[in-house]
């Protein structure tokens, strides 16, 4: 099926069938006619010839840290959503939490013909920065902020304080730290600077030994815990980065019959699923990822239609979800 024969069939030139699918400006009547007869056949224009008449590919490439990430997931969706209604694709690059990866995907994406990149950013070195002020379309990251590129990021550090401060609030005074890399300067640094930030509301000392760094996962979460435990320091509450971290800690706590909230109390970051279904319930920080998901695809059409490079930057809020795990009885 050609245009030719999408405008004979339609009554209408084969310029107004060219004019329709470059979203150019035909009459109501036309256009319907049109819409009509390409329901009809089924017909889809060819991706090559669109891209040699417009210049586009009408494809975005889209470079994430983990595939199977309840969070990121819910990033892409809100990305899929925007993008797919505008008539865009995505073709998506799964790193594996690899830097080298990310570079070579950002590479890859530069080399080729895509309208504009979305980077789902964790950890960002001088690297990034070099490619991606070199990259000839716009490009997103979410999730991180920076200041040579438009971004979308998460007040890390006011829900971490306020978290902490959940606890300090109840009384509690020896409150560990579980985190993540400070490389990683939102979950990591941010994080952990809002948690100190509470402490010292509260005119309390942080200590170093009860604070400890680990990954995102479950099982860093546990073996953190236990090595809390094991090292006999006094602790009645404990800040974690991220619930799966918070889930692994308290695991290991029932384990060794340690009540929470009573004995001990715990926060965790994402309002995952599994945060409102373990026992206790999990008091944790929702974050937006969907809604950064969607803020992404919108900068990132927006950027598509500027005739110079513009930065751009959105900081997200949050929503504390406090649960039983930090109820007082």
């Amino acid at each position: 099926m050609t245009i030719a024969e999408i405008a004979k069939l339609a009554g209408v030139s084969s310029a107004a069938v060219s004019r329709y699918l470059n979203n150019g400006y035909i009459s109501e009547e036309k256009k319907q006619k049109i819409k009509q007869v390409i329901e009809q056949t089924g017909y889809r224009p060819s991706l090559q010839a669109q891209t040699l008449r417009t210049k586009k590919s009408k494809l975005i490439g889209v470079v994430l840290p983990k595939i199977n990430s309840e969070t990121i997931s819910r990033i892409v969706a809100g990305i899929s959503l925007i993008l797919s209604k505008q008539g865009f694709q995505i073709l998506l690059a799964n790193t594996e939490n690899s830097v080298e990866k990310e570079l070579e995907y950002l590479s890859v994406f530069q080399n080729n013909n895509v309208d504009g990149i979305i980077f789902i950013a964790t950890l960002l070195r001088k690297e990034h920065k070099k490619i991606i002020k070199q990259i000839g379309v716009p490009v997103v990251v979410v999730g991180q902020r920076v200041d040579y590129t438009s971004c979308i990021y998460h007040n890390d550090f006011l829900a971490s304080k306020e978290l902490t401060e959940i606890m300090l609030c109840n009384g509690r005074k020896q409150i560990a730290y579980i985190g993540v890399t400070t490389k990683d300067k939102a979950a990591g640094l941010e994080r952990k600077k809002g948690y100190l930030e509470a402490l010292k509301s509260y005119h309390i000392t942080a200590e170093q030994d009860i604070m400890i760094e680990s990954d995102f996962s479950m099982e860093a979460g546990y073996d953190a815990m236990k090595k809390l435990f094991e090292s006999g320091k006094k602790i009645d509450g404990i800040f974690c980065a991220t619930d799966f971290i918070a889930i692994g800690a308290m695991k290991y706590l029932k384990e060794k019959k340690i009540n929470i909230p009573d004995d001990i109390q715990i926060v965790g970051i994402g309002h995952t699923k599994l945060s409102s279904i373990i026992t206790p319930t999990l008091t944790t920080a929702h974050f937006y990822y969907k809604t950064s998901g969607q803020d992404a695809a919108e900068m990132l059409l927006t950027l598509l239609k500027e005739e110079k490079k513009v930065i751009k930057e959105i900081k997200l809020g949050f929503e504390i979800i406090e649960q039983e795990s930090t109820k007082n009885n």
